[in-house]
């Protein structure tokens, strides 16, 4: 799939001044059964579940990369989101044969060691099942929000995605963190219990740690490299 870069700008003009949910049923209504949110199961990602399954469930695939070593917390919300609306959350697991490997040859820990290992785990770990996850579509939703980090003040409601040739959509990409928790407690979603404490932004067991009030919110992610590194690829720009 191509679009014209014109394209997207007039959306990002036409969605200026556009609710989250405005901007999510134009595009599950224009790009029905080709569109899909991918959920780490945030906070983000789990307010844009109520609101896709609120707006048209059977528009949009939901769907989660299990690394292997996420928190036993996140397996939990899996299971309670996709029974409290109703929705199979698909799972996509990693290349076992590459997994083997990369222990094999680096070890169990192997992204304490370098930034070059840490990326090889998040490319076997997360980007190559995400791949696999993208067939058949032609717009990824994502929970981005610009307070986030420092990789992420310049992002816009809608973007082309060079690397995954996708259409890719950050609904609450101006929200504040406040905005997503009053919408988190105003509707009931679940979340994940770690976030009450210290956990704002949750991935990897091993790569991820609770924060101190007045940290960054994900300072906590990948915390012994520089804060331009602290991201796993799946939302690189260049």
């Amino acid at each position: 799939m191509t679009v014209d870069k014109d394209k997207i700008a007039q959306l990002n003009v036409k969605f200026s001044s556009a609710t989250a949910e405005d901007v999510l049923a134009y595009f599950l209504s224009t790009y029905k059964g080709r569109i899909a949110l991918s959920s780490s199961l945030s906070y983000e990602d789990q307010v844009l579940t109520r609101m896709i399954v609120s707006t048209d469930k059977e528009a949009c695939r939901i769907f989660t990369l299990d690394t292997g070593r996420l928190f036993p917390e996140t397996y939990q919300l899996i299971d309670a989101t996709s029974m409290t609306y109703g929705v199979p959350i698909e799972v996509f697991f990693p290349d076992y044969r590459e997994v083997q490997r990369m222990v094999r040859e680096e070890g169990i820990n192997l992204f304490y060691n370098s930034i070059e290992s840490r990326r090889r785990c998040c490319q076997i770990r997360k980007l190559e099942p995400l791949m696999r996850a993208f067939q058949g579509l032609d717009v990824w939703v994502c929970g981005l929000r610009r307070q986030q980090s420092l990789t992420r003040k310049d992002m816009q409601v809608v973007e082309w995605d060079d690397m995954h040739q996708l259409i890719k959509v950050n609904p609450l990409i101006a929200w504040t963190e406040q905005q997503v928790k009053d919408y988190i407690h105003k509707y009931h979603v679940p979340y994940n219990k770690l976030h009450d404490q210290g956990y704002p932004s949750i991935g990897c067991e091993p790569c991820t740690r609770a924060v101190k009030p007045g940290e960054d919110i994900r300072s906590g992610r990948w915390w012994w490299e520089s804060p331009e590194h602290r991201e796993c690829g799946l939302h690189r720009r260049e």
